[in-house]
Parts: C-alpha cells; sequence; structure tokens
C-alpha cells in the first residue's frame, strides 16, 4: 500500500496521522513527477490531488474515504468510536472540517502577499474563519480529545489545518484563533502531545519553512 503524498497539505496530513496512529504497512510516497499535474500522477489519479492511496492497485481519493478505509482495513486502535450515535458526532467534526472550516482559510493562502493582496477578499474570509472557529469551540468536547476521551479521525482532521491556523492569520493582523476559545485552545495543547500527530505535524511544519525558504529564495 502506498500513499501518494504532499507532506504541507493538511488532508494529506490527516491521513498520515491516521496512519502512524494505526501504524498501518503504508509506504509514504512522493508525488510522482515532481507535481499534482505532472502527466506520472495525472496516469495514476486523474483528480490530481493529494493526498491518494494505492490499495494494492486500486487507486482510492479523498481524504476521509481514504481514513475510512484504513479504518476498515486495520480496525485496531480504532479511530472512530463503537456506538452510530458517537460515530455521527466525529464525522459531523470531520465533514465541518472539510466543508466550512478549511475553505475560507484556503482562500487566504493567495492573499498572503501584500503587493497583491484584495482588501475585500481578505475582510470576507476572516470573518467567515472567525464564525467557523465559533462554532467549531460549540461543537469540541469539554475535556479529552475532539470528541470524548478518545483520539480520533476528528483530531486526525483538525490538528494540520491547526498549523496553517495558528501560524497564517498572523500575517492579516487577525487575532489568535485560540484567543478567548478555551476548549480549543485545551485541545491544541493537548492534541500536540499525541506521538502520530507531533510527528505528521513536524513534517507539515518542516515542509511549509522549506516552501517559504524557497520562495523567498
Amino acid at each position: 500500500m502506498k500513499l501518494y503524498n504532499g507532506n504541507m497539505s493538511n488532508f494529506a496530513t490527516k491521513c498520515r496521522i491516521a496512519i502512524y496512529e494505526k501504524r498501518c504497512p503504508v509506504e509514504i510516497a512522493p508525488i510522482p513527477g515532481g507535481g499534482f499535474k505532472s502527466p506520472e500522477y495525472l496516469k495514476i489519479y486523474p483528480m490530481g490531488k493529494t493526498p491518494s492511496l494505492d490499495a494494492d492497485g486500486m487507486i482510492i481519493g479523498e481524504s476521509e474515504v481514504i481514513n475510512e478505509y484504513l479504518e476498515e482495513k486495520f480496525p485496531t486502535p480504532a479511530l472512530l468510536p463503537k456506538s452510530p450515535e458517537a460515530r455521527a458526532r466525529v464525522r459531523t467534526l470531520t465533514r465541518f472540517h472539510d466543508l466550512y472550516l478549511d475553505p475560507p482559510l484556503r482562500a487566504l493562502f493567495s492573499q498572503i502577499d501584500p503587493k497583491t493582496r484584495d482588501a475585500k477578499i481578505v475582510a470576507e474570509k476572516l470573518a467567515e474563519s472567525t464564525t467557523r472557529f465559533d462554532q467549531l469551540e460549540k461543537m469540541l468536547s469539554e475535556g479529552g480529545f475532539a470528541y470524548g476521551a478518545d483520539f480520533s479521525f476528528a483530531d486526525c482532521a483538525l490538528a494540520p489545518t491547526m498549523v496553517f491556523a495558528t501560524n497564517m492569520l498572523a500575517f492579516f493582523g487577525a487575532k489568535s484563533v485560540l484567543e478567548g476559545r478555551q476548549k480549543l485552545a485545551r485541545w491544541w495543547n493537548q492534541v500536540q502531545t499525541r506521538p502520530s500527530v507531533k510527528k505528521a505535524l513536524g513534517e507539515m511544519t518542516e515542509a511549509i519553512a522549506e516552501f517559504r525558504r524557497q520562495q523567498s529564495g
């Protein structure tokens, strides 16, 4: 099994956390051809996105689908709770991340350079991000991990995006997403101590730093 991966991608990092947590026999491989749209990679995965998983010849795309597949293939340790109700709560958090929390942050990537920044877009996306983090604060558990006492796919999804949120928003003069959000701050401090998270976020942070060096050089 092989995960086609970009360390800087929060969605690929979501899958790496699950792989490290489960200790799955999955090779972490770079994108063939050096880019998502390279002919070599498009032959493998025509969507040209990361991550994708080569599961013994079957290509699986979309980080959440990959993680669900890994859960069924390698059920121990479980990253979904036992009860249907608790599973629904975890999946609600992961879908909230993918559909609502990530998009406004992603839209800000192209606005980092002050010379080409669109003030209207920045204001809109910062406001939307504030709303989403307020909603997340209400959704998080009072103690333990994102949902309950057990580490789950919700933590896998949210942790990588927090790397972007806690670093990138400062470029726009926005206050920390942790300010005034006690549950989010508590969870963020705790989840970073998880070995699987610590390893994957370390890889992600290093990749971001390398990208910045290349951009400035």
